[in-house]
């Protein structure tokens, strides 16, 4: 499935989980956006296969005194939407995407 049905806002959930922000607040943080945006955009990019999640154990956020938190990593279908997004939406920064095979980022204005 390509990104041409991801929103800008999805998008930037996908760019923030790929720079390293692994849970929900973080993403909200990044991003800018509300919590109420970014939560359905995780769970509708791991539906579409782009992230994956994990729970951490209970017993670390319990000894931590919060909620456990579920984290988010890029899937290689994820690094090749986000590639394909990032080409539209130039307004991003680059990520490195190197460890899913697709070269780093690509100066500005070149295409490959």
């Amino acid at each position: 499935m390509g990104t041409g049905t991801l929103s800008f806002g999805t998008v930037a959930v996908l760019h923030a989980v790929a720079a390293g922000y692994r849970f929900g607040f973080d993403v909200v943080d990044a991003t800018g956006l509300t919590a109420g945006s970014v939560y359905p955009a995780l769970d509708r990019l791991e539906d579409l296969g782009y992230l994956k999640s994990s729970w951490e154990h209970a017993a670390t956020a319990q000894a931590e005194g919060r909620p456990a938190r579920r984290y988010f990593q890029l899937t290689a279908d994820g690094a090749r939407a986000l590639d394909e997004a990032l080409r539209k939406h130039r307004t991003f920064q680059p990520v490195s995407l190197d460890a899913f095979g697709i070269r780093g980022p690509r100066p500005a204005g070149r295409r490959p």
